[in-house]
């Protein structure tokens, strides 16, 4: 099944899934188990625990290295992969197991300044909880895991709101070694094709500079020629604009609320494979594995220039004034790539009676379509110098110093001009999406206050390696901020009211005080019919703007220092 020619080096340890039919996959004590007997028979593996999982397990990853150090230095180049994160797409868990093993018996050779890094399986209560069924649309393994973790999250999905322990040990471990290139295994659902393989890479858009442009112009290319020549055609991950692949397709948006768009903002290239659904289990370990020893030979062979453009990246965004929140696709930038399909017909349902899409395997093709793969920013915020965070919000800081973001505590009360922001509108899902609800249509009006921020608030610059992760997530219009993900929900319930048979008299001595408001009062009911026909808008109006009203309603509690 594996014809590996690197270093013909007999085999010590044979993988669960080499020794089966093909169509098998690994248990969870198996997998266990092999790292452990790996790990105590090659002294360039070591098994590890970084911290507990939702299911009340560790989470377990494998560090080799040529001369079996511990933690990176400087100078080492550092390959990071994540197995498992779906549990009912196995293929890299499998795959991974054989790289490790090749690496440790010297069938592949890696000089010593490389470590590679693996999480055995990501998503622990979901790799216990197995079964045979739930991949519908999957040919093969013969048994799985399940998608939802312990507590049902998609945990891919958790990088940003970090709801569970996986993710919260996850970015221990993460910023601990800080991976110069990180790949996420994975099974794609979709169309069909010709392709084993297909990937999803980060937005070089978002990378940024020099580093994302050699991602985009070098690295996958590379990865792509390399793969080819190993007889692994292999195409972007396939998400259709049209009915079928062959009205061409887009790149898809790498948010951060994914692991390789969380791992873009600290400047890690990042991949995610997505082998094809409907192809041999056995194919699909295969391609993994190539797809694997492709992307860290090439890391190797730039791994000096890599580092010095991720050095470069980090300083260079330091000195901006502004920074994208959001990005559309854009339409006018389009790529022609050979793409290996099938025809694709309608034919009518045995089932409902109606038409229904159909692949015809019987009939390939290779033609020529328009891959979208260009984003262009829509908004941008001006990166203040500092934000100010007030210690009442202790979920957002837990969050900040999980994430190794560098703030300091406010010595004593003290005053500042900071930027406030008001929501002024928002829209609310009507439906639970991962645990919560997540906020469309941030409208949002900026105000300059002086404001007294308290002994223990925190004060953070801007002017760290962690920029982007902070503009994501204490922006709250930026897609996957801590605003949208409900981490604020108390600030824009109002907790204070008026019973309207005692603010009458209130009301009217505040008009009488205050003519200028009154006369808008007068236009807003001249000007609006509803409004002039409902007595209790027209005192909820009068009351905000009195002095009555709660100043903290609808005020987002993050503040922003600003260069005069």
């Amino acid at each position: 099944m594996f014809c590996i020619s690197m270093n013909l080096k007999a085999q010590k340890l044979l993988s669960p899934f080499e020794k089966g039919n093909g169509n098998q996959s690994t248990t969870y004590e198996e997998l266990v188990d092999f790292y452990t007997n790996l790990a105590s028979t090659n002294k360039t593996i070591s098994l590890h625990a970084s911290g507990e999982t939702d299911a009340g397990l560790p989470l377990h990853y494998a560090v080799f290295h040529p001369k079996g150090l511990l933690k990176p230095n400087p100078k080492t180049l550092v390959f990071m992969i994540n197995n498992g994160i779906h549990p009912g797409e196995p293929d890299g868990i499998d795959a991974t197991m054989i790289l490790m093993r090749d690496l440790a018996e010297g069938r592949i050779i890696i000089a010593d300044d490389v470590m590679v890094i693996t999480i055995l399986t990501y998503n622990v209560g979901g790799t216990i909880n197995r079964n045979t069924h739930s991949r519908t649309n999957q040919n093969g393994p013969e048994s799985y895991g399940f998608r939802g973790n312990a507590k049902n999250y998609d945990l891919n999905r958790d990088f940003i709101k970090s709801d569970s322990k996986n993710m919260r040990s996850f970015a221990k471990l993460f910023h601990d070694f800080d991976p110069d290139v990180f790949v996420d295994n994975h099974v794609s659902n979709g169309a069909d094709y010709q392709y084993t393989m297909t990937y999803i890479a980060t937005q070089h858009q978002k990378l940024g500079g020099k580093l994302g442009n050699y991602f985009f112009e070098n690295m996958t290319p590379h990865l792509i020629q390399d793969l080819e020549k190993k007889g692994v055609p292999t195409t972007p991950y396939v998400t259709v604009q049209g009915k079928t692949p062959e009205f061409g397709f887009s790149q898809m948006l790498d948010l951060p609320r994914y692991s390789t768009g969380f791992t873009s903002l600290f400047n890690t290239l990042s991949y995610m494979t997505e082998t094809h659904m409907l192809k041999s289990y056995d194919q699909r370990v295969q391609v993994t594995y190539d797809f694997m020893v492709s992307l860290l030979s090439k890391s190797i062979q730039d791994a000096d220039h890599i580092q010095k453009l991720r050095d470069e990246n980090n300083n260079e965004l330091k000195t901006k004034d502004f920074y994208p929140i959001a990005w559309q696709l854009d339409s006018t930038k389009i790529a022609k790539i050979d793409f290996l399909g099938y025809e694709a017909i309608y034919k009518k349902s045995d089932v409902t009676g109606f038409d229904r899409l159909f692949y015809d395997r019987n009939k390939p093709f290779k033609k020529q379509i328009s891959f979208y793969h260009h984003y262009k920013p829509v908004k941008e915020i001006k990166i203040p110098t500092y934000y100010v965070v007030p210690k009442a919000w202790w979920t957002v800081i837990d969050l900040l110093k999980l994430n190794q973001i560098e703030m300091q505590k406010i010595e004593k009360d003290t005053s500042f001009w900071v930027s406030q922001y008001k929501i002024k509108s928002v829209e609310h899902s009507k439906n639970p999406y991962e645990g919560h609800f997540y906020h469309e249509n941030v409208v949002l009006e900026t105000t300059r206050v002086q404001k007294t921020f308290l002994k223990g608030d925190y004060l953070i610059s801007t002017h760290q390696k962690g920029i982007k992760y902070l503009m994501e997530t204490l922006e709250p219009e930026a897609k996957d901020s801590f605003f949208r993900w409900n981490f604020f929900d108390t600030i824009l319930q109002q907790k204070e009211y008026f019973s309207a048979y005692v603010f009458e008299e209130i009301a009217a001595a505040f008009l009488d005080e205050n003519p200028e408001i009154n006369m808008a009062f007068k236009l807003k009911k001249e000007q609006e019919i509803d409004f002039a026909k409902n007595a209790q808008a027209q005192l909820n109006w009068i009351y905000k703007q009195s002095k009555h009203y709660e100043k903290e309603h609808m005020i987002y509690p993050i503040y922003k220092i600003e260069a005069e």
